[in-house]
């Protein structure tokens, strides 16, 4: 039997004002776009594919939402860092 990939995952904050808009999806899905596997986020149960930009719109998350950002390959952490960056710096915004 083949040993699977344990994912990795952390857990974020939507910091700016404008929350989970167009162009701040829209960064996120081209980094989870460079991945070798899935990366996702959730919110409250909602698991939706990072590689969206409308899948991440839906989460809508706003200013305040706690984000679990989540990548099925441990190979896949530093695109996960990234994109965890993008949240820490608010999308530049």
């Amino acid at each position: 039997m083949a040993a699977q990939n344990k994912g990795v995952s952390k857990t974020v904050r939507v910091g700016n004002e404008l929350g989970l808009h167009a162009r701040a999806a829209a960064r996120i899905a081209e980094l989870a776009k460079l991945a070798k596997a899935g990366i996702w986020l959730s919110k409250a149960g909602e698991k939706v594919d990072a590689a969206s930009v409308i899948d991440i719109l839906t989460l809508a998350g706003h200013k305040g939402t706690r984000i679990i950002l989540s990548a099925d390959d441990p190979a896949d952490a530093d695109t996960l860092n990234k994109i965890e960056d993008l949240f820490k710096d608010n999308f530049g915004e």
